[in-house]
């Protein structure tokens, strides 16, 4: 077993959202010691950084990941996909908007705002030619934060492992996992 450095459990506590105060409440300990601990200024017993590891453990188990909330059954068009095969996979999915991927990176937005201007004599014309921006895009590991910035400024958030596209994540996804 590798012991954490001080820097250590003080990355780790950062990242996971906790103040010194709140991880000292789950592993038992004071506020003063965890400073002490991360500062470098005591080297604890090897049971007291047991119960920080174990509280720095149990509150990962509390966070929120990406892989945990995206769908991986992605419905998608891709760009040269026909206007009308868009609207048509819309409708039938219910969705307002799709991802536009090809060979399975994301490459643009189509929504049914995209197309509200677009004639009759358009629908058989590409997606590419009336796509938005693609949705954002976050590994399996983003944090609900991370994403919930995200969802703040789009519609949808794309999941990507290596590049390629594995879910996608919606508001109302965030929405039911709180509720």
């Amino acid at each position: 077993m590798e012991l954490p450095t001080p820097q250590d459990i003080r990355e780790r506590r950062t990242e996971l959202g906790l103040t010194q105060s709140e991880l000292a409440d789950r592993a038992g300990v004071s506020q003063p010691l965890i400073a002490r601990i991360e500062g470098g200024d005591v080297d604890p017993r090897l049971s007291t950084l047991r119960h920080i590891v174990d509280a720095l453990d149990e509150s990962e188990g509390d966070i929120v990941r990406a892989g945990d909330l995206m769908h991986e059954d992605v419905v998608s068009v891709g760009p040269d996909d026909s206007v009308s095969q868009a609207v048509t996979k819309m409708q039938e999915a219910g969705f307002s908007q799709l991802p536009v991927i090809e060979d399975g990176v994301p490459v643009g937005s189509i929504s049914f705002e995209d197309l509200m201007s677009v004639g009759e004599e358009s629908r058989d014309r590409p997606v590419s030619e009336f796509m938005g921006e693609s949705f954002p895009t976050k590994g399996r590991n983003a944090t609900l934060d991370e994403l919930s910035t995200d969802l703040g400024h789009n519609k949808a958030v794309i999941v990507t492992e290596r590049g390629s596209t594995v879910g996608i994540i919606t508001e109302a996804d965030i929405a039911a996992r709180l509720s």
